[in-house]
């Protein structure tokens, strides 16, 4: 990794951090790069089973930097793009750990993780019409699937920012954490224990299963899709292990 794209391992759980704290983070070609190939790290790391993603106080990421993308934008864009898409892809749970300003393109590497927190000077700010320019990255659509339609329209449309405790009434997060803007992260690092503690395999496949249930029409679908899943999960040596232990409990009681 680069100095602008911390990559950290905290036990089994991966903290990515965008590191450019003068330009409040904002994304350039070079640093969506290496934030993709942070990601794809971890996916390759088999000690990480959760990524946590954060910037440098004192902002989460202030969006593009328009500046850097030069005489072809749609390459350009395509390569800021790039690496919130590769988290928004990420085989691993993903947590925002959203200590400051998500702006732009900033609020898309927000969206693109599985769940968000927010610390105490967290700002959700769509700004792309204030700026003049269109949305970009699929931010409408992430938006919309999150918040729903009003709370998007309000966001894109409107102008309208959200603080911390706004943001977790739309529920664009999961929850708001108290004390200092840093602790965001500790809180991130201890929600992604779950997943750290399971073991891998089991982890990659279901969060590969709820991505293909968010896409069925049916329960009955939704049933199918997993039963192939649980199968394989309860014929493996950590469930029979873990399961050998429950009973050990239960008869020692």
């Amino acid at each position: 990794m680069s100095a602008e794209v911390l990559l950290e391992q905290r036990g089994r759980v991966a903290v990515i951090t965008i590191n450019a704290p003068d330009r409040r983070n904002a994304l350039t070609p070079a640093i969506s790069t290496r934030l993709a190939e942070a990601v794809t790290a971890c996916e390759h790391n088999g000690e990480v089973n959760a990524v946590v993603v954060t910037g440098a106080p004192p902002a989460f990421c202030a969006g593009a930097d328009l500046t850097a993308l030069g005489e072809s934008r749609e390459a350009g864009l395509r390569t800021i793009y790039a690496g919130f898409l590769a988290v928004a892809d990420c085989a691993l749970p993903t947590i925002a750990a959203v200590n400051g300003a998500a702006v732009g393109a900033g609020l898309n590497l927000a969206l693109a993780c599985d769940v968000r927190l927010a610390g105490p000077l967290a700002r959700f700010d769509a700004r792309f019409l204030q700026l003049g320019i269109h949305p970009g990255g699929g931010m409408t659509w992430m938006l919309d699937r999150i918040v729903g339609p009003q709370t998007a329209m309000a966001m894109a449309l409107f102008g309208q920012v959200l603080d911390a405790e706004a943001a977790e009434k739309a529920g664009l997060v999961w929850a708001r954490t108290p004390g200092e803007p840093a602790d965001v992260v500790d809180a991130a690092v201890e929600l992604a224990a779950a997943s750290a503690g399971a073991p891998r395999e089991l982890v990659l496949a279901t969060k590969q299963s709820m991505r293909r249930t968010a896409a069925v029409a049916e329960h009955a679908e939704a049933v199918e899709v997993e039963l192939v899943s649980q199968l394989i999960s309860m014929n493996s040596p950590a469930f029979a292990e873990r399961l050998a232990a429950m009973k050990a409990r239960i008869s020692g009681k």
